[in-house]
């Protein structure tokens, strides 16, 4: 799924890296235990958090992962977002929870991984 079409049905808002919205994704991972994320994702994967530090710059880097998602309108400092410009990922925002934000990815065909 194209992240521009996710950014759309979610009506997000684009933080960092706007170029990277012709990317596409097939799985989804919702979690703030960035631990779980290292364990279960694999690239290609949107990766929907409500943590907003840089660390969550750091995993997504490690992993090659094109976009982050923050929830219930958290809004990163501008160090993260730079970061995330630098390291070409996508970030976005919306007003949404994790919980609301899966079940409308998943009735538009996006799945969660395969653990």
């Amino acid at each position: 799924m194209q992240i521009k079409y996710i950014a759309d049905v979610i009506n997000a808002q684009i933080l960092a890296f706007d170029k990277g919205l012709e990317h596409e994704v097939v799985t989804a991972f919702g979690s703030d235990l960035m631990s779980d994320v290292l364990a279960y994702v694999e690239e290609d994967t949107l990766l929907i958090t409500g943590l907003i530090n840089q660390q969550v710059i750091r995993t997504a880097e490690m992993l090659d992962l094109k976009a982050i998602l923050f929830v219930r309108g958290k809004m990163p400092c501008d160090e993260v977002i730079k970061l995330a410009e630098e390291k070409q990922i996508l970030l976005m925002t919306t007003r949404e929870s994790l919980f609301t934000v899966s079940g409308i990815l998943f009735q538009h065909g996006l799945r969660g991984i395969k653990i």
